[in-house]
C-alpha cells in the first residue's frame, strides 16, 4: 500500500505540475486587468513635490533646455496629415512584406501569410521640441525629440493546414531623438538630394503583443527579454554613426558631380594620317578632353611635316562620372593661317577602362560619331594611346589605411610612430570651393568677388553686386604632382566698379591658408578671418584627393 501512494503521489505531482502551469499561463494572459483608474488632471500649482518630480521626465525638451524650439506648428501639421500618412505607411509596409511573405507559403504546411488589419490607429506622433544644428557643410540637420503613445491595430494571420494563428500588435509605445541630415542641398526640387537619419540615443519601445488573442507580453522576464533584444537590435543598425540613407532624387540629376579620379593618357604616336598639305604631308596634333567638361582641351605638340607623327606626351584629366563620361581625341593639322584642318577623331567610354589597369589602344580615326555617316569608311589613320583610370580614395579606405599600418607598427614593426601621420606622396587633386563671406565692406564700394592665386594661377569668383554678404559657392581644381605640404594658398576679395569706362578695384581683405592641414585631414571646412578687413570672413572648403 505504502509503495502504491508513492507511485500516485509522484504521478499526481508530475501531472498536476505542468497541468497547474498551463491552466495559469492562459488564465494570466488572458484575464483582463480590473484596476484601472482613469488619471486625475489637475493643473501643476495643485501638485506636491514628489509629484512635480516624477513628472520631470515627461517635461518637452524645449521646457528644459533653450537649445530645443517648440514645434507646435508641426504638430499641427502631423496631426491634420496623419490619416493620410496611416494609409501611406501602412501601404508602403503591405507591399515590403509581401514578397517576403510569399517565400514561406508552402512550406511547413503554410497556406497563407497576410495582414488582417493594418493601421496605425488615430494618434499621431508629438514632436516635443526641435534643434537645428549649424554647421559649415552642405546639408540641413535637425534633431527632433518624437513621443509616440498610439493605438495600433496591426494583426497578422498565419494559415497553416488546419490552424489559424493570429499575432496582434497592440499599444504601441516610442520615445527616441532621431538625428535628420538633409544632403546635400542641390538646385532641384525639394533641394536636398538625400535624408540622413540616425539616433542619438537609444529608443525606448514598448508594445502589447498577443498571440491568439492572449497577451503573451504578460508572461514574467519575457517582456524584458523582448524589450532589451529590440533596443539592442535597432542600436545596431541606426545609433550614430550608423545611418539609415534614404535617396529622394536621382543621383543623376541632383547631386553635384564631384571628381572620382585622374585619367592618365599617354598619346604615343599616329600613323598613315591624311594628307592635308600642298606638298603632301601634314603639320597633325591632337586635342583630348573629356564630355560634359567646359575646361578647354588639353593639346600635344605639333609634329611638322609628317604622316607618322611620334609624340609620347602624357596628360591628366580629371573624372567626374566614370559611366557616362568618355575620352574625346581629334587630330587637326596646323595651319599658320586659318582654320586648321581637321584629319580625324575618335573616342573611348570610360566605363570599359578597368580601374588601375593601363590598357594600351590602336584606333582607327574616323570623320564624326555617327555611325550611320558614309564619310567614316574613308582610311583617316589610326593612333595609339595608352590610358589608366586611377579612381581617388575614399576618406574611409584612406582612415583604414593608417588604422592598419598603426595596427602594424604596434605589432612589432620597425617603423617610427610618427611614419604613420606622413602624408600621402604623390600626384593628387587639390579642391578648393569658396562658398560666401560676410561683413565685407569697402571704403567706396561694394561688388565683391574672390581671388584665388595658387602656384603662379589666378581664378576669380562671379562679382557679385552691392552686398556686404556675398555666395558664390564656386569650385576650383588643382591638379599637383606632389602633396602640396609646404604650399599656401592666396584667397583675397576684391571689389570692382566701373565708371567711364573705367575700372576701380578695391581690396576687401585676405587670407594665406596653409595647405600641409589639408593634406593631413583630407578636408577642411572652416571661416577664416580676413587680414585688413575690420570684421570680414570668408567661408573656405579644401580637399586633397589622391589616387
Amino acid at each position: 500500500m505504502g509503495f502504491v501512494s508513492v507511485l500516485l503521489e509522484i504521478i499526481g505531482f508530475g501531472v498536476g505540475i505542468p497541468f497547474g502551469l498551463i491552466i495559469g499561463y492562459f488564465i494570466f494572459i488572458y484575464k483582463e486587468p480590473q484596476d484601472v483608474k482613469v488619471p486625475i488632471i489637475r493643473p501643476l500649482r495643485d501638485l506636491d513635490s514628489d509629484s512635480l518630480l516624477d513628472l520631470l521626465d515627461e517635461m518637452p525638451l524645449w521646457v528644459k533646455t533653450s537649445d530645443y524650439d517648440r514645434a507646435e506648428w508641426l504638430n499641427k501639421f502631423i496631426c491634420d496629415m496623419w490619416p493620410y500618412l496611416d494609409k501611406a505607411i501602412c501601404g508602403i509596409i503591405r507591399s515590403t512584406t509581401e514578397p517576403i511573405f510569399a517565400e514561406y507559403i508552402g512550406k511547413f504546411q503554410i497556406k497563407s501569410i497576410d495582414f488582417e488589419t493594418l493601421s496605425l490607429g488615430i494618434l499621431p506622433p508629438i514632436v516635443h521640441g526641435i534643434k537645428a544644428h549649424e554647421t559649415n557643410e552642405n546639408e540641413l540637420s535637425l534633431e527632433p525629440a518624437i513621443r509616440w503613445a498610439g493605438n495600433p491595430n496591426i494583426l497578422l494571420v498565419l494559415k497553416l493546414s488546419s490552424l489559424r494563428i493570429t499575432l496582434q500588435l497592440t499599444d504601441l509605445q516610442i520615445s527616441m531623438v532621431p538625428r535628420i541630415v538633409l544632403k546635400p542641398l542641390v538646385p532641384t526640387f525639394p533641394c536636398f538630394a538625400n535624408v540622413v537619419v540616425s539616433l542619438m540615443e537609444k529608443p525606448h519601445v514598448d508594445f502589447g503583443l498577443k498571440l491568439l488573442g492572449g497577451d503573451i507580453m504578460a508572461i514574467p522576464c519575457l517582456y524584458q527579454f523582448i524589450q532589451k533584444t529590440i533596443r539592442r537590435q535597432v542600436a545596431s543598425l541606426y545609433l550614430w554613426p550608423q545611418t539609415l540613407e534614404m535617396p529622394i532624387l536621382d543621383s543623376l540629376v541632383a547631386t553635384v558631380k564631384k571628381p572620382v579620379g585622374l585619367l592618365h593618357v599617354k598619346v604615343v604616336r599616329a600613323h598613315k594620317l591624311l594628307k592635308k598639305d600642298i606638298l603632301g604631308a601634314s603639320d597633325p596634333y591632337v586635342k583630348l578632353s573629356l564630355s560634359g567638361e567646359r575646361l578647354p582641351a588639353q593639346k600635344t605638340s605639333i609634329k611638322m611635316k609628317t604622316l607618322n607623327p611620334q609624340w609620347n606626351e602624357d596628360f591628366k584629366l580629371i573624372v567626374k562620372d566614370r559611366r557616362s563620361q568618355v575620352l574625346q581625341l581629334h587630330v587637326y593639322d596646323w595651319e599658320k593661317v586659318g582654320i586648321h584642318d581637321k584629319l580625324g577623331m575618335q573616342v573611348v567610354p570610360l566605363r570599359l577602362l578597368t580601374p588601375n589597369v593601363t590598357k594600351e589602344l590602336t584606333l582607327n580615326l574616323v570623320k564624326n560619331r555617327n555611325p550611320n555617316d558614309p564619310h567614316n569608311k574613308k582610311y583617316r589613320g589610326q593612333i595609339v594611346v595608352e590610358i589608366t583610370f586611377n579612381p581617388f580614395k575614399e576618406d574611409n579606405e584612406r582612415f583604414s589605411a593608417v588604422l592598419n599600418e598603426k595596427v602594424r607598427k604596434d605589432s612589432g614593426s620597425e617603423r617610427a610612430t610618427e611614419d604613420v601621420h606622413l602624408p600621402p606622396s604623390g600626384a593628387g587633386l587639390l579642391l578648393l570651393v569658396i562658398q560666401s563671406a560676410e561683413h565685407v565692406e569697402g571704403k567706396h564700394h561694394n561688388n565683391p568677388y574672390a581671388t584665388v592665386l595658387f602656384k603662379g594661377e589666378r581664378k576669380n569668383t562671379k562679382l557679385i553686386k552691392k552686398t556686404r554678404y556675398p555666395c558664390w559657392n564656386e569650385e576650383f581644381e588643382f591638379m599637383l604632382e606632389e602633396a602640396p605640404v609646404k604650399e599656401k594658398i592666396h584667397i583675397e576679395v576684391m571689389s570692382k566698379r566701373k565708371s567711364f569706362g573705367f575700372s576701380f578695384k578695391e581690396s576687401l581683405g585676405h587670407v594665406d591658408i596653409d595647405l600641409v592641414d589639408v593634406v593631413h585631414n583630407d578636408h577642411i571646412n572652416k571661416k577664416y578671418n580676413l587680414i585688413r578687413s575690420k570684421h570680414g570672413v570668408i567661408h573656405v572648403e579644401l580637399r586633397w584627393k589622391v589616387t
